[in-house]
C-alpha cells in the first residue's frame, strides 16, 4: 500500500476502528471512523461528529481532512481507510460521502495524488482510486 511497509492494510484500518469508537452520533447511531495515511507513514484519524442542529453533523473524512490540514499538511496523501458500524445494518463496505470525497480530493491534489481509498465492510475491504469514486472532480487547479 503505497510502499509503506512499516503500515500495512490492517494496521489503517484498526486505526480507523478505534476512531469509530469516539463517535458522537446519538442521533443516527452510525458511528464512522477515517484514517489517513500519508507519504511520510503518519496516520491522521477522525470520525463523525453529529448535532442536534443535523445539518451541522460533520463526516470523519472531513474532520481527519482538517486535522491534518490544522497540523499543516498539504497534499502527500496515500491511502484512506473508512469503517462503520459493523452490528447495523447489512454490513456492506461504506463509502465516503459526495461532500468527503470532495474535502480528500482537495487534499489529494494538493500533492498531486490519488489516494487508494478502503472502504471497509464487516466481512470485505473494497479498494477504490478517490478518482474512482469521484471523476472529472473540481480542484484547486480550476481556480489558478
Amino acid at each position: 500500500m503505497g510502499g509503506h511497509p512499516e503500515l500495512n492494510e490492517g494496521e489503517l484500518v484498526a486505526a480507523a476502528r478505534a476512531a469509530a469508537e469516539h463517535s458522537y452520533s446519538p442521533y443516527s447511531n452510525y458511528s464512522v471512523g477515517a484514517a489517513l495515511l500519508f507519504d511520510d507513514g503518519a496516520v491522521v484519524t477522525g470520525t463523525n461528529v453529529e448535532n442536534a442542529s443535523y445539518g451541522l453533523a460533520l463526516c470523519a473524512e472531513t474532520i481527519a481532512v482538517s486535522k491534518a490540514m490544522a497540523d499543516g499538511r498539504r497534499g502527500g496523501l496515500v491511502a484512506v481507510a473508512v469503517t462503520g458500524p459493523h452490528d447495523s445494518g447489512d454490513g456492506d463496505p461504506i463509502t465516503p460521502c459526495g461532500r468527503c470525497r470532495q474535502v480528500l480530493n482537495e487534499l489529494a491534489q494538493l500533492g498531486g495524488t490519488d489516494p487508494e481509498i478502503l472502504c471497509v465492510g464487516s466481512d470485505e475491504v473494497r479498494r477504490v482510486a478517490l478518482s474512482q469514486l469521484l471523476p472529472h472532480a473540481f480542484g484547486p487547479a480550476h481556480l489558478a
